[in-house]
C-alpha cells in the first residue's frame, strides 16, 4: 500500500486490488506486477536446456519476455479461503487472454525464500529458475554462508492455454 503509488508515478510496476463485492467493501487481496524478462545468459547450462526445451529451436534467445508478479498479499481477514490461489490462476488467465497486449511467454516471482511461500508456488505451477540456491547465489554474488533471501520462480504461460 505504501509503494504502490510511488511504482505507479515511476512507471516501474501497477498494482491492482481485489475489492470485496459485500459492503462494506474491503481490499480482499492485491498485486503489482512490471515487464521483465528471464536472461539465458544468467543461467547455468543445465538450466538454460531446462527453459529451453519448452521452446522451438528458431525462438530461442538470449531473453525471454516476461511479467514479474510481486508484492503478493490476502488481507488476513480472507486468508485460508484459497484467495492467492485464485489470484494467481487470475493472473495467468489475464496474460493467457486473446487480448493480451504484453506478449510474455513467463510470469516471474522472487519468492520469499520461505517453506510455505515457495510451497505455495510450487502448488501453482511455478519452478524454481535456478537449479538450486547454490546457482542462484552465484548469478545474485552472494556469500556461500550467507541464506537466500528469495527464490525466483517462473511459470510457463504456454501450461495453462
Amino acid at each position: 500500500i505504501n509503494d504502490a503509488q510511488k511504482y505507479a508515478d515511476e512507471m516501474i510496476g501497477k498494482t491492482y486490488c481485489w475489492i470485496s463485492n459485500t459492503k462494506p467493501y474491503r481490499i480482499t487481496a492485491f498485486f503489482t506486477i512490471s515487464n521483465d524478462s528471464i536472461k539465458t545468459i544468467t543461467l547455468s547450462s543445465s538450466s538454460k536446456n531446462r527453459l529451453n526445451r519448452t521452446l522451438p529451436n528458431a525462438k530461442r534467445g538470449r531473453s525471454y519476455p516476461a511479467v514479474l508478479i510481486g508484492r503478493v498479499g490476502v488481507n488476513t481477514e480472507f486468508r485460508g479461503l484459497n484467495i492467492g490461489t485464485q489470484l494467481i490462476q487470475f493472473i495467468k488467465d489475464w496474460f493467457c487472454a486473446k487480448d493480451n497486449k504484453t506478449g510474455c511467454r513467463f510470469l516471474i516471482v522472487d519468492a520469499y525464500n520461505r517453506e510455505s511461500v515457495l510451497a505455495f508456488y510450487k502448488r501453482n505451477g511455478f519452478k524454481y529458475l535456478y537449479a538450486d540456491e547454490e546457482e542462484e547465489k552465484n548469478y545474485y554474488n552472494t556469500a556461500p554462508n550467507e541464506s537466500m533471501q528469495t527464490r525466483l520462480m517462473y511459470f510457463d504461460l504456454k501450461t495453462n492455454i
